[in-house]
């Protein structure tokens, strides 16, 4: 099995693509250790950690309780439409800098001295419209454009001690939130949580040990 033996933080892991991501990984061989806010359910036989991700104390220390660990699925970030990029509420920039910027910082910090020492990897999630500028949404993709830098630095910075950094560019996903807010749309052409899911054990598994600051568009049928 692709994961066999692997353990895998994920954080985000009670969102739609978190929960896709924590199945892959189980049904692929891994243990899923989930980092979220909250949990909709109570299963006491998970492992799971209610942490907010933009404390990074908090992050550093929990991850020094939980061991050993191979990879790391940074999940964890937000959406929000904005104001044009000259206008506005410094506010907007500010939510996205925190839940994209800094969720995924505290994590590298306090995770990559462990995947120094286990030869891990880590996956972060950018966006496919962050490849461009795109109007009312200059704080989302410019926060996933850090994102997406930091990943080719990290994977510049770490690919000599072994550890693997890459991130997918997905567009909109099939989630039930999105449905809801874009009713009109066509949902058959955006992309699966199961389907990211799996391309991001992909690139935490050996089979992808030699793919090093990719970032990979995931764009559904369209």
């Amino acid at each position: 099995m692709l994961l066999k033996g692997k353990t895998v933080i994920v954080t985000g892991a009670g969102g739609a693509l978190g929960q896709a991501a924590v199945k892959t990984v189980e049904e692929l061989g891994g243990r899923a250790i989930e980092f979220d806010l909250s949990f909709r359910d109570e299963d006491a036989s998970r492992s799971r950690f209610e942490i907010d991700l933009t404390d990074r104390a908090a992050v550093e220390e929990t991850v020094s309780r939980i061991g050993d660990f191979d990879a790391v699925l940074n999940i964890a970030g937000g959406f929000a439409m904005g104001h044009d990029a000259a206008g506005g509420d410094d506010d907007d920039w500010a939510q996205m800098f925190r839940l994209n910027v800094e969720t995924c910082r505290n994590m590298v910090k306090a995770a990559v001295p462990v995947l120094k020492k286990t030869r891990g990897a880590m996956v972060n999630v950018g966006a496919y419209a962050a490849l461009s500028g795109k109007p009312q949404m200059g704080a989302y993709v410019a926060s996933k454009a850090v994102v997406m830098r930091l990943t080719e630095t990290l994977a510049e910075e770490l690919r000599g001690e072994g550890v693997n950094v890459n991130a997918v560019l997905p567009t909109i996903l099939d989630t039930e939130a999105n449905r809801e807010a874009m009713p009109d749309a066509d949902p058959a052409n955006w992309v699966s949580p199961d389907h990211l899911a799996a391309v991001m054990c992909f690139l935490i598994s050996e089979t992808a040990k030699d793919v090093h600051g990719a970032l990979l568009p995931v764009r559904g049928l369209s």
